[in-house]
């Protein structure tokens, strides 16, 4: 688990801290790798030196005395076939190296996603309301992959590089010291110049990251929406605006492309010029000291092998920009509001039929400034068919969301059972209120996931479901009954039948409160007449709710709550308010 809440680097890489096992393992094969590395250069100088010049037979001698006498040859050979071993052997350790760390990264960025999943899945209605999926999605994977190339490339690759230029510098040293350091003073100037280049290049990939969720927004909304715009003929607009977001995308990425490639390669640009700088003063250092021939030549070989992980530090700096731009992108998600939780929760649902609810002086508004609900009271008994009417915008749908636990209650207290809701936890509520939709929304799967939602349920449960939902024929006709894929948001099925979907649900999860909120608005008269015929008995225990502007769907309802701009206007039961001519129960009729 991650010690903070917000991805930063520093977190990120403690977390690293806690895979001791696999860190000790690929920072043990990256020591032997790097030996590896930094022997292969001083066979240069027995080459050289010992077999061409015949400068001392150090080497040569030893391998005479151990082993056996070879010719020029055969030493030329013998040492042929020790660089290609021992290059195949730190080739291998490499990808060893690298593969722990990827294991390392591949963990840390799967639990990365793991808890923005965990924290979108607390997160707060309204902040769903106000965000894109294709901006969610981007974060969760676009910016969490960049996170994790970082660990698991990037800070493997790091590692190597420190240790290949650590050793390197040490022979360096042991071979000629006023070389070395002149070589080992001119390297940090290179780190230091790419690392200004690094900052800007962490701003460019924030563009494009910026790019790509807009792009992603865009384009998954369009066709979500996709029925709607071939209805409205607005094809062309919503498809042109896809495409110049596409081209916006082109733009920033293309600049983020060169500009990154022109840092890298202006960094990479000043390495070579001090490596030509090293190389001419090497030549010197021949000329005017007692460096042989062979060591210079092996200080070319230091000099090249150097370059891969000064190359490396180099990509390192831009890599760590990238990643820290990734992980501001991704503290966006958790930055949304949560729900509230409760400390002690009660439940006063349980070993209950019904639930009595009671508002008392609710008042809410999304903006400030814009009430929708003012000092709201009203009383259901347990177990009570209850009516809410109203002109559309008079806040009968708002409080269904906030009786369900959609939106907090900010002013105001509303009461099951007499228990406040501010003590009981939103799961237990809405485990035992459910509210049915005017437009349900479906999975893309089959009829039987959409009824169940992952639930185990008897096949009785489901029959059951099916007949009081009206469905038992519709599932019958189709083609593979409940195993039929019914399309994305259900569009191989008709409104009226997403609507029964949606009450079938109910039915399987059998709550203690059922709020209807326009949820047979698609039904002609008769199917909604058997519907709820066959509904009556399920719920005749149940406390109901009944939103509608239909009289026929509400004329069993036993009190009536008339609501007009946020308030309650009147009240009363059906035959009462009829008779009232100023009510807007009256106008129903």
């Amino acid at each position: 688990m991650l010690q903070s809440q917000n991805c930063t680097i520093k977190n990120v890489l403690r977390e690293a801290l806690g895979y001791k096992n696999a860190l000790i393992k690929g920072n043990l094969v990256a020591i032997v790798a790097t030996l590896i590395t930094v022997v292969i250069p001083l066979f240069i100088p027995v080459l050289v030196d010992e077999l061409l010049l015949h400068n001392g037979d150090e080497m040569t001698g030893w391998v005479r005395d151990h082993l056996f006498a070879m010719t020029l040859s055969g030493y030329v050979f013998f040492f042929l076939i020790l660089t290609l071993v021992l290059r195949t052997a730190g080739f291998l350790l490499n990808v060893l190296q690298v593969k722990t760390f990827l294991g390392v990264s591949k963990d840390i960025s799967f639990k990365l996603r793991r808890r923005a999943v965990e924290h979108l899945e607390k997160v707060s209605l309204k902040e769903y309301e106000m965000v894109s999926p294709g901006a969610v999605t981007s974060k969760l994977v676009t910016d969490v992959n960049t996170v994790d190339s970082f660990i698991g490339t990037t800070v493997s690759k790091f590692i190597i590089s420190i240790l290949t230029l650590l050793f390197t510098a040490v022979v360096l040293l042991l071979i000629h010291w006023e070389l070395a350091i002149f070589i080992l003073i001119t390297n940090p100037i290179v780190v230091f110049f790419t690392a200004k280049l690094a900052r800007n290049v962490g701003k460019l990939k924030r563009k494009e990251n910026g790019a790509v969720e807009l792009f992603q927004s865009s384009l998954n909304e369009t066709l979500e929406l996709f029925h709607q715009i071939k209805a409205a003929n607005k094809e062309v607009f919503f498809f042109s605006r896809i495409s110049d977001q596409a081209e916006s995308l082109r733009d920033t990425s293309i600049a983020f492309g060169w500009k990154s490639d022109r840092a890298i390669r202006l960094s990479f640009l000043v390495f070579l010029g001090g490596y030509e700088i090293f190389r001419a003063v090497s030549i010197l250092a021949v000329a005017y000291s007692d460096l042989s021939v062979g060591l210079m030549l092996a200080i070319f070989g230091y000099l090249w092998i150097m370059m891969t992980p000064t190359q490396d530090i180099i990509n390192f700096q831009y890599a760590f920009a990238n990643a820290k731009a990734a992980c501001k992108r991704i503290n966006t998600i958790f930055a949304m509001e949560r729900e509230p939780v409760v400390a002690h929760p009660k439940d006063p649902f349980i070993e209950m039929e019904a639930v009595s609810i009671e508002v008392k002086d609710l008042n809410f508004a999304y903006f400030p400034d814009k009430p929708i609900l003012k000092s709201v009271s009203l009383s259901i008994p347990r177990g009570a068919k209850v009516a809410l009417v109203g002109a559309s915008g008079s806040g009968k749908t708002t409080l269904a969301n906030i009786l369900v636990g959609f939106y907090p209650v900010t002013e105001g207290e509303i009461l099951y059972n007499g228990v406040s809701e501010k003590e009981i936890d939103l799961a237990t509520i809405r485990s035992n209120i459910h509210l049915i939709l005017q437009h349900p929304k479906l999975f893309n799967d089959t009829m039987l996931f959409n009824l169940t939602l992952g639930k185990a349920h008897s096949e009785e449960e489901i029959r059951r479901a099916l007949h009081i939902a009206q469905l038992d024929e519709v599932v019958a006709y189709l083609h593979e009954g409940l195993e039929t894929l019914v399309g994305k948001d259900g569009i191989k099925l008709s409104g009226g039948q997403r609507q029964r979907v949606a009450i079938a649900r109910m039915v399987l999860s059998d709550p203690k409160v059922v709020i209807l909120d326009e949820s047979t608005s698609a039904l002609d008269i008769h199917t909604e007449s058997r519907l709820f015929e066959a509904l009556t008995e399920f719920l005749a225990k149940k406390t109901v709710i009944t939103i509608a502007h239909r009289i026929s769907t509400i004329k069993s309802a036993e009190l009536v709550y008339v609501l007009e701009n946020g308030e309650v206007a009147d009240s009363g039961s059906p035959q009462e308010l009829m008779e009232k001519d100023s009510s807007y129960f009256s106008s129903m009729i």
